[in-house]
Parts: C-alpha cells; structure tokens; sequence
C-alpha cells in the first residue's frame, strides 16, 4: 500500500468535518504545503477516528489567517483513518488500532504497517522541525502531553502546550515513538472530543510551533512542569461484563469514575464492586508484561480497593474504549531527567538515550 500524497489541499476539504473526510479521501493522506521556512513541521491528525480536536484546530488554523498569508513554516499534514471518522469510531471492526502500527510495533503485520513505514521513511527524508500528533481521551483529563524521550527538545515542545507531561514507552508501535527517532516528537492529549477548548488549545499550540525560529535545547526548568510516567496498564477481565449503572454485571464501577485521572489515591480508594468470586476482575501488568493485580488492587467484601497509593490517567467510562483499549493507565511522578528503572531505585537518564 503506498501512501497518497498530495502538494495541495483539495478544494473544499476545509468545509469539511471529520465525519466527511471519507468523502473526498480514500484513505490516509500526506499533505504538503509550503512555508517562509523550508523545514517542516509534521502534524497528525485522526489516528483515531472519533478524536476530532486535531483536524477541528487545523481547519480553523487553515481557514483563518493563512488562508491568505503564507504558513511560516512548511506543513505535512497527515489525515490518518478517514474511514472510522466517517463512523465516529476509533477504528473499525475490520482495521487495526493504527497508533499501534507504526515502526516498531509489536502487533501482528499487515497493510497498515507497511504503509505507516513508508510514511516515516518519507517524513524522516525531509528532516522535519518537529512532530505532533493530536488525540483526544473519552475521560475527564487535563489537556496535557506526552513525551517518549526525556530529551530537552521533546521536554521543551511538551511544555509549550501544558505544565502536565506523561513520559511513556508502552504501548509500542505509536507515531510519536517512531518520529522521536529523528525529531523532537510529542502527543498532545486534548481532552474530551467536540469540547471547543481541547480544539482552542491544540490550534493555538501549533500556530506557535509554526512560528518558532527553534527548539530551546536546554530542558524546561524543574518547577515549570510536572512530569509523570506511566509504570502500569489497567484492563478488566475478558470474561467479566462490566458497567456504570447497576444492572447485574459482573462489575459496576462507580459513577464518574473518569474524575479520578491525575489524582494521588490512598489505598482504600473504591472503583467498584464485583459480583463474582474472580479474584482478579482487575488486571494490573507492568511495561514488562508482569502481572502486578496483587500490587494495586485488592477485593473487600465485594467491593474493588486500590492496594497502594496510585495516579490513573485516562480512567473513561466508554465501554467500547475500554474493551478495545484499556480501563486506565498508571503514573508515577518522577523528577525531571529521571525515571523509574524499579519498584526500589530510580537511574539518571542521559541525553539521547530512549
């Protein structure tokens, strides 16, 4: 499968929402337009489909000013799954997860991959400024972002759009992991879809980033952001049915179970009760595959407690999401230039190691 790429936008492809795009694109789509400076600026947009801030910020972004002044910095624009924005899903039952496809991924081959490996051989040759990749989450989160490199140029374009930075290297496979190879790289994590401040922030973010001369390449300083990194991922058990009203399923999660993101809980923090003996309807592993539900979780009396003091980031109560992702994951605050290497010790990180 060979990406298309094209040197313009097609005409009236700004009227157009997200849920149309199917319409004029047959799949994704590199777009190059030109700018006073010659080295580009990477956008993505739409991995997902039903996460619309990303394409929302670059068509007022388009149709606004430069839509009659010249961009300051050269654009390629990626517009990825058309097909599950027409669906308002983020893929399609016949699809892969497409941020799980890109060089380095560990999900079973198929077009996708060759086609996203083209696309960073391409994007790689042009020696692009920076890279960005929108998204958005189904939970109440903080816009934040997220970074797969404690570098001070991916710290410093983290910054730039929130104080709040999630450092991870599982899952593998995403765009941002694959780009930060050659170029500071970062995801920006909008919050809900359709809400006009996520679509506000990412516009203004990248206008910002189109005019910038340069990346600073010393780090932010430590009390100008706070930097997490996620150590765990939460999924229910496959064969339990979940829900957030009760109705008889085998776990009912509390209500607004979401407002928990970015929250420090004590032990004893309740997520639920569980109507089955399963002794794990939880399933905690870490980025090494080992399971670690004793760890974090633990069952009273039929109701689900935290074990240890925990961060959950994007906790939603989009059950498709859930199914199709995870329930949450886990954070840890760590120090600027440092990470976690153990549950006992924490290494200094040297420059331009992943």
């Amino acid at each position: 499968m060979e990406p298309l790429i094209l040197d313009h936008l097609p005409d009236g492809l700004l009227d157009l929402p997200s849920g149309r795009l199917h319409e004029r694109l047959e799949g994704p789509t590199l777009i190059h337009l030109p700018g006073r400076r010659p080295q580009p600026l990477f956008v993505c947009v739409l991995q997902h489909g039903n996460e619309i801030s990303g394409w929302e910020a670059v068509r007022r972004l388009l149709k606004g000013r430069y839509a009659r002044d010249p961009l300051p910095r050269s654009l390629v624009l990626l517009i990825a799954n058309v097909r599950a924005a027409g669906r308002n899903r983020r893929y399609l039952s016949d699809q892969p997860d497409y941020n799980r496809c890109w060089p380095g991924s560990t999900t079973p081959r198929g077009p996708i991959h060759d086609l996203f490996d083209r696309i960073t051989a391409h994007a790689r040759a042009l020696k692009p400024f920076a890279s960005i990749d929108i998204h958005n989450n189904t939970g109440e989160n903080p816009h934040y972002a997220a970074i797969n490199r404690i570098e001070p140029q991916h710290l410093r374009l983290g910054a730039l759009f929130s104080r709040t930075m999630v450092y991870f290297t599982q899952p593998h496979g995403v765009q941002s992991m694959a780009f930060g190879e050659f170029c500071p790289a970062v995801t920006l994590e909008c919050g809900p879809p359709g809400r006009l401040d996520g679509t506000d922030h990412a516009m203004t973010y990248l206008a910002s980033v189109l005019n910038a001369e340069s990346i600073d390449s010393e780090p932010p300083a430590p009390e100008d952001i706070e930097l997490f990194q996620m150590v765990a991922t939460v999924n229910v058990a496959p064969e339990l049915s979940f829900s957030f009203t009760p109705d008889g399923s085998d776990i009912v999660f509390r209500a607004a179970l979401d407002r928990l993101n970015f929250r420090e809980l004590p032990p004893g923090t309740r997520f639920g009760r569980v109507s089955t003996d399963a002794s794990h309807p939880l399933r905690v592993h870490d980025h090494g595959g080992h399971d670690l539900s004793d760890t974090w979780f633990s069952i009273d009396d039929g109701d689900i407690l935290t074990r240890s003091p925990m961060m959950p980031a994007m906790l939603t109560t989009d059950e498709r999401v859930i199914r199709q992702d995870c329930l949450c994951h886990l954070m840890e605050r760590i120090p600027v230039g440092r990470r976690r290497e153990g549950a006992e010790e924490q290494h200094e990180l040297p420059e331009n190691r992943p």
